[in-house]
């Protein structure tokens, strides 16, 4: 017996975006009677859909096998057999062996196959259908990987690379240079001991596909989507997308960056501004940021440490400060901006320079949760040893990295390092050095309300100045 229950409107639109909910459900059983026999289960796809999750499951008592697939209205969409119990489809990606694409209204059905299904058999199944539309999020959840580590902590990271779904290259077998397969990008990162990567090729996601089909190999690296919106008047990335987004600022789709930045945010992703410091023209087409009307609101972080600008007077570092002074929230993180896994002279490898982000665990959700609330450094020389935290003490408050501390009279400003053997420590307050120290392993500088009202922040550099580790700021309050 088959029952078909399509989930009420009122339902999917008041359902949280985070619930695992099933859209619609079919039931039913296999019998002897379907041994050798295909078999459709019918459901109906609203308009406005933008991912659709199927999951199976069935009693395999008695050798009874299922193979699974999906048609669309129109077509065939995919067959993975009897190899998984659940896919997902969307425009930019699917589950390996299906067909992302446009997913038209309509009736769609899964198709079974059943290669077996002994005589006196009588095994139930459950057919779930999960929907992503509007502001609700089933599908996504349905298909989500469990976090690979579930534990808080500090992660490593690189969130700025390209492959050959843009212009990323490499050598081949026989020597030449081609684009660089994505799977040579993913392993280099894994390679290089970092716990998550963004690849971000260039205004597309025709990689996206290809980090779902890698992400079980690469069990100990999150795999992260993303894409590098670039606009002629500067680069972000967004970073942790569920779609392609309009990159064509000056279109009617796309009047201003405002319109990027909401579309990134209902994506799922954070937009983070990307080699701010580099010019604009025919020397760097582009590159720097210079979009007149950018709401700040939207935007996340900043590239503070891009591998191709750091210690130089085109690094980021000054236009993150300048926009911080002038009042906006922004997360200071880094970026290889790798091109080439092989990292030949003069270019960064990937996960130099490294972002290490506190967060609740190794999951998308969390690494962007960590980014947004600021207890970010960035590592500048890649290692996999170095750590700086700092935290902040006024009276019985406290505050860390990304959080507002509201001070008495006097604060104290405790930053702990590790891995660093020389150098010094320096306080940043409001954009401009106002103390140094000798490096230890927790140093603590004092300073007055007044001297750190608006923000400040710890670095740790070489005796001659040459960063080694970025600090984001703490907020403070100026008032009582």
């Amino acid at each position: 017996m088959l029952r078909l229950l399509p989930a009420l409107a009122l339902l999917l639109l008041q359902t949280p975006a985070h619930a695992q909910q099933a859209d619609q459900v079919a039931t039913g059983e296999i019998t002897g009677a379907d041994h050798e026999t295909y078999k459709q289960i019918p459901f109906d796809v609203p308009e406005g859909t933008e991912r659709i999750t199927v999951r199976l499951t069935y009693d395999k008592a008695n050798k009874t096998v299922v193979d699974l697939g999906v048609f669309d209205p129109q077509r065939f969409r995919g067959w993975s057999g009897g190899t998984r119990d659940r896919f997902t489809l969307s425009a930019s990606d699917a589950s390996p062996g299906y067909l992302p694409g446009a997913l038209p209204a309509g009736r769609w059905h899964v198709q079974f196959g059943v290669p077996n299904a002994r005589k006196d058999a009588h095994s139930p199944y459950r057919v779930e259908i999960f929907l992503d539309r509007g502001t609700v999020r089933n599908a996504s959840a349905a298909i989500a990987d469990a976090p690979i580590n579930a534990a808080p902590g500090w992660f490593r990271g690189d969130l700025h690379m390209h492959d050959a779904h843009s212009d990323g290259s490499c050598k081949s077998k026989t020597g030449k240079k081609i684009p660089c397969p994505l799977f040579r990008t993913v392993d280099a990162a894994a390679n290089a001991g970092l716990d998550f990567v963004a690849v971000t090729d260039h205004n597309t996601v025709s990689h996206f596909g290809g980090l779902r089909e890698l992400q079980p190999y690469f069990d100990n690296i999150l795999l992260i989507p993303g894409t590098e919106v670039t606009t002629f008047g500067g680069h972000a990335n967004a970073i942790g997308l569920t779609r392609w987004v309009d990159f064509r600022i000056g279109t009617p789709g796309v009047p201003n960056v405002a319109a990027v930045e909401k579309a990134v945010a209902e994506a799922g992703a954070i937009l983070s501004i990307n080699h701010p410091g580099l010019p604009s023209g025919e020397a760097c087409m582009g590159c720097g940021w210079v979009w007149p009307d950018t709401d700040w609101n939207g935007i996340t972080a900043i590239e503070a440490i891009n591998a191709n600008t750091v210690n130089t007077p085109l690094s980021g570092i000054g236009f993150w400060y300048k926009q911080l002074n002038a009042g906006h929230r922004l997360t200071g993180v880094g970026g290889s901006d790798n091109h080439n896994p092989d990292a030949e002279a003069g270019r960064a490898g990937i996960g130099r320079p490294t972002t290490v982000v506190h967060a609740e665990a190794l999951s998308t959700p969390a690494i962007l949760a960590g980014i947004r609330a600021g207890r970010v450094f960035v590592d500048v020389e890649g290692t996999r040893t170095r750590v700086l935290d700092v935290e902040a003490v006024s009276g019985r408050t406290r505050a860390l990295m990304g959080e507002t501390l509201a001070p008495g009279a006097k604060l104290d400003v405790t930053a702990t390092i590790a891995g660093v053997d020389a150098g010094k420590a320096v306080l940043i307050a409001n954009g401009t050095e106002a103390q140094s120290l000798p490096l230890a392993p927790a140093v603590t500088f004092h300073l007055d309300r007044k001297a750190a009202c608006g923000w400040i922040a710890v670095n740790v550099t070489t005796q001659d100045g040459k960063l080694l580790l970025v600090g984001n700021p703490i907020y403070v309050r100026c008032g009582r």
